[in-house]
């Protein structure tokens, strides 16, 4: 094995490489260790390896970060012949790995999941360099958990991953949030239900989307008195404004929501997925929310991850196959008319709120890359 071991003072800039490919779900916990690192020190350089997919580039296209693109597929769910063609590719993804961690003088890796993580951590190890996982889920994904073994630090937002990897080297620190999150004042806990925002990931939800429209169409009472900001997704988008424009129904439509801060602030109560971003930054201002896991997510991971807020209160859970428009007209209304209800989640919503996870992970990695006597 190549051997590169590279100590860093205190106060000394260092290189990054973050892989993080896939969904807001990878990328944006990424973006906010890559504020972090840039925040500690300016002389900092982060370097994002993606799988070339169109939401990686518009997300990070809002920083001023490099990212380098690998050919890297995955496996799980993905059928027979495709998986085959996935693990054929990764012998060049890692080679693609090797030769990016060289010319960008990379001292330490971290790898948030999805498919651009195992070539790049495998490169890492081979290259005998500080590597760290970040695990977001409450159910770890395939990826992290296999690469596992070879980090030096697993970073956990859920108690309940602990147990998929090695206890001595798995820290539960919460996800981090970009700093547009933390830096601001809380907003007000809602009160009653004025705005309402519907999110269903970083790609829409079409069955989100259908329901709500129909759960409008037989409400009156939600069409007279929301503000509804509703997330689409590129693919739904069309057809979700003309049917708001076909009703007659006030609301801003989008495909993507970039600036989620700005939205989150105004919202009463949110309709969104159970992605582990999207209910760290519900917490991180006290957002009272209906999830709806997507039933498809690798190994149920949503539906773990709404289960925490439901039992702390903060949340309703509406499993998709018994997502309709009366349902949601059901729990929205029921909110609507009783306000300590409301109030309460979002009370119990805050007290999730974690904001200090960026620092701890990148004083953490900062710190292991300044020892040698920790070794995989």
């Amino acid at each position: 094995m190549w051997r590169a071991d590279i100590l860093l003072e205190a106060g000394e800039e260092v290189n990054v490489v973050i892989a993080a490919g896939g969904t807001g779900g990878h990328v944006y916990p990424a973006m906010a260790l890559a504020e972090e690192f840039c925040s500690q020190d300016s002389r900092s350089m982060v370097t994002f390896v993606g799988t070339g997919r169109s939401l990686e580039h518009s997300i990070l296209s809002q920083g001023d970060f490099t990212v380098v693109n690998i050919k890297a597929q995955g496996v799980v769910g993905r059928g027979c012949n495709r998986a085959i063609m996935a693990l054929l590719l990764l012998p060049r993804a890692i080679w693609q790995a090797l030769r990016l961690l060289r010319a960008r003088g990379a001292q330490l890796v971290i790898v948030t999941g999805g498919y651009a993580a195992p070539p790049v951590m495998i490169a890492a190890w081979l290259l005998g360099l500080r590597r760290f996982i970040l695990e977001p889920n409450a159910m770890p994904g395939l990826a992290n958990r296999v690469t596992g073994p070879l980090a030096h630090r697993i970073f956990l937002a859920f108690e309940s991953a602990k147990p998929y990897f090695n206890p001595s080297r798995a820290q539960v620190v919460g996800i981090p949030l970009r700093k547009s999150f933390v830096t601001q004042p809380l907003p007000p806990l809602p009160l009653k239900v004025h705005t309402l925002v519907i999110f269903g990931g970083s790609q829409g939800a079409q069955a989100i989307n259908s329901a709500m429209m129909e759960a409008l169409a037989l409400s009156r009472p939600m069409r007279e008195t929301l503000n509804v900001i509703h997330q689409t997704g590129q693919e739904d988008y069309e057809r979700i404004r003309k049917a708001y424009k076909k009703r007659h129904l006030q609301a801003t439509v989008s495909a993507f929501l970039f600036d989620m801060p700005t939205v989150l602030r105004k919202a009463d109560l949110v309709i969104a997925r159970a992605g582990a971003v999207t209910l760290a930054e519900l917490a991180a201002y006290g957002k009272p929310s209906l999830l709806i896991p997507f039933p498809h997510a690798t190994h149920q991971h949503q539906e773990k991850n709404a289960r925490t807020r439901e039992a702390a209160n903060a949340a309703i859970v509406v499993p998709q196959a018994e997502l309709t428009g009366h349902r949601l007209v059901d729990e929205i209304e029921h909110l609507m008319s009783h306000p300590d209800h409301l109030h309460s989640m979002a009370r119990n919503s805050l007290a999730q709120r974690q904001t200090d996870a960026a620092r701890i992970i990148v004083q953490e990695c900062r710190r292991l890359c300044g020892s040698v006597s920790e070794t995989v």
